[in-house]
């Protein structure tokens, strides 16, 4: 990509809203927790021969990140890792967030275990922050509450989305989407609700109250987040096809569906959000993990799904490396995709700025209601 190009130019500068993502860690630790976050789908410690450092990711921070602490690209990862260590996590956190270019930061609270919460969170990157509510984790709180369940549910949660922009659903991780996904009557709730509690009300797995929570999260009318496809070794990855969702989806009204991550899916996500007028995609982790063949993937992206269904996130979570990087991975494979599509005529430049714009900002500020005059932010940061 011709560097001095309209186009190059646009998407260095251009704000984004990052319409998934966590917390940065809040407390220092060794490099065996940095490079165990560097993989995604391994939940236990690294093998004592592996290294987070030795894979897409790992090569990306060695690549990106560098320059950010003043180091030069594809340092030694011994030498990245001492200079990351002469700083606190918040200042790690003030420097990567700011330099993502984000102007909008939506946090997935359900999991923020040794995490920043969304103030916090808030206060390190300087912007404009808001609250993703997880819906199983409102379950959990219901489930130790006092009376009806479902009462205690509908309570919880209206009180908290009513600061929140949206929802959240890992049913990917609770028994994957295959199955029936039709609303429990009253009834089925309150037995299998009775059930949970009777069991501790841990870790909710119960496909009738799981079930119960999107319908809720359905009448909300925001926007509703799925976890699609690549996650850890708790994810049953061939019952995270998002096609299993297609029956829930016909009957999930006007209600925003954002399908998260997506690969290896991405494809048939894809043709959801062509099919279904309340239906999104997004490549957040996913661009993180595939770092130098991430091009490949927005471009598969760009394949079937309309421009004004594709959002942006980096689904960054821990070291806030991976906040940072999303956007710079993205950056590069979309400049990288929509120039080839310029340099071949396939596309005018002014229509690959305006895609840039849409998937950087306009369709998350448009589907979360984002009360801000410019969705954009600063033209600079």
């Amino acid at each position: 990509m011709t560097p001095d190009s309209a186009l190059a130019q646009h998407i260095s500068r251009v704000a984004l809203i990052d319409q998934h993502a966590h917390g940065c860690w809040s407390s220092a630790g060794d490099r065996r927790r940095f490079e165990n976050a560097l993989n995604e789908a391994n939940t236990q410690p690294l093998a004592a021969f592996d290294s987070g450092f030795d894979t897409q990711l790992g090569f990306a921070v060695r690549n990106h990140c560098a320059a950010v602490l003043g180091l030069p690209r594809h340092v030694d990862p011994q030498e990245y890792w001492e200079r990351r260590s002469q700083f606190s996590e918040s200042d790690l956190a003030r420097r990567f967030l700011s330099a993502a270019g984000v102007s909008n930061w939506l946090i997935d609270t359900g999991f923020a275990d040794g995490v920043t919460d969304v103030a916090a969170f808030g206060e390190l990157s300087g912007r404009r922050t808001y609250e993703v509510v997880r819906l199983e984790q409102v379950a959990e709180e219901a489930a130790q509450a006092d009376g009806d369940y479902a009462v205690a549910f509908e309570e919880i949660l209206a009180r908290r989305a009513a600061g929140a922009v949206g929802t959240k659903s890992i049913l990917a991780y609770r028994g994957g989407f295959d199955g029936d996904l039709s609303e429990p009557s009253a009834a089925e709730v309150r037995t299998a609700a009775q059930h949970w509690r009777d069991a501790g009300g841990v870790r909710l797995q119960d496909r009738v109250l799981l079930r119960f929570g999107l319908y809720q999260a359905l009448r909300l009318g925001k926007p509703l987040q799925f976890h699609v496809g690549l996650g850890d070794r708790d994810c049953d990855l061939h019952k995270t096809d998002p096609l299993y969702l297609l029956d829930f989806l016909r009957n999930s009204g006007d209600t925003p569906i954002v399908l998260l991550h997506c690969y290896p899916y991405e494809r048939q996500a894809g043709y959801l959000a062509q099919a279904l007028n309340n239906v999104y995609i997004d490549g957040g982790l996913t661009v993180n993990q595939l770092g130098a063949r991430a091009p490949a993937f927005v471009a598969r992206m760009l394949e079937l799904a309309p421009f004004r269904k594709i959002l942006y996130s980096s689904d960054g979570y821990g070291p806030a490396e991976l906040h940072y990087l999303g956007s710079a991975l993205w950056r590069n494979a979309i400049g990288r995709v929509l120039h080839g599509f310029v340099d071949a005529d396939d596309w005018s430049e002014a229509d690959a700025i305006r895609v840039v714009d849409l998937i950087a900002h306009h369709n998350a500020a448009r589907i979360y209601r984002l009360a801000s005059g410019d969705p954009r932010g600063p033209t600079t940061w």
